[in-house]
């Protein structure tokens, strides 16, 4: 198994959303299926995104809201990565 580290923000009452330089994600909804296409910076900044949500502090219910407008590329369906300690 492959080691990867990654530094994460911790979670102090918000999400700081850190991201590697010259990511691109893109997202689209196609035939009942939601596609998230993104390079390698991209990917590494999603994952970061979701463990700073998984942090034991961070309570059900916080999220991030991702669009064409707000980091996502042009034409991107809108991406909301929700915490919920009840699933």
């Amino acid at each position: 198994m492959k080691e990867i580290r990654i530094n994460i923000p911790e979670y102090d009452n918000c999400i700081e959303l850190v991201w590697e330089k010259d990511f691109k994600i893109k997202t689209r909804y196609e035939y009942d299926t939601i596609i998230i296409e993104a390079n390698k910076a991209g990917l590494v900044s999603l994952a970061r995104h979701l463990l700073v949500l998984a942090q034991q502090e961070a309570p059900s219910g916080s999220h991030i809201h991702l669009d064409e407008f707000n980091s996502l590329e042009d034409s991107s369906v809108e991406l909301i990565l929700d915490k919920n300690d009840d699933l």
